[in-house]
């Protein structure tokens, strides 16, 4: 385990200083799941729910929390985020939604915490969205599931296919 950045020699919080690392093309994919009942997936494939276009909604919501990661996560740097997408695919099982969600930057610090808001934020809309009919659902697995661009290197947990960066 390598050691922890956000804590400066007296263990205080702090910003880590990327101010001088070198500005690569960095990028982040992240995963979640949520699961429900087979009537809720129906509900959402098919257009039905009460609050509108439930996909749709959380795609928005994705984006837009990804370009706000650092107003919710402390020491998290404010980033010029050069793409964001967001995929959404129904569970095998007839349960779940699989949510993927792709950043991208060319800066000095990764955007692995833009790409697991991004998917929290899709998560929460979906059951925002439908929790009426469902408050049994359950949100599972949030993850990264790949990152490259930095000094570590390229992490890869076996992602599915990453959605495309948005045009």
């Amino acid at each position: 385990m390598s050691e922890l950045t956000h804590f400066d020699e007296r263990g205080r919080a702090r910003m880590v200083d990327v101010g001088e690392k070198e500005a690569t093309h960095r990028i982040a994919v992240a995963g979640g799941t949520v699961r429900m009942e087979p009537g809720t997936v129906a509900l959402i494939r098919e257009g039905r729910a009460a609050k509108g276009d439930v996909l749709g909604v959380a795609q928005v919501a994705a984006i837009m929390a990804a370009k706000r990661a650092h107003e919710l996560i402390p020491m998290c740097h404010p980033l010029l985020l050069t793409a964001i997408g967001c995929a959404f695919d129904f569970g095998d099982d007839g349960r779940s939604i699989e949510i993927t969600a792709r950043v991208e930057t060319r800066g000095q610090t990764g955007v692995e915490m833009e790409a697991l808001t991004a998917v929290s934020a899709a998560a929460l809309t979906i059951y925002d969205m439908v929790k009426a009919v469902d408050r049994a659902m359950t949100i599972d697995g949030v993850r990264l599931l790949y990152k490259s661009g930095g000094k570590s290197g390229t992490f890869e947990r076996g992602a599915p296919e990453a959605p495309p960066p948005a045009e």
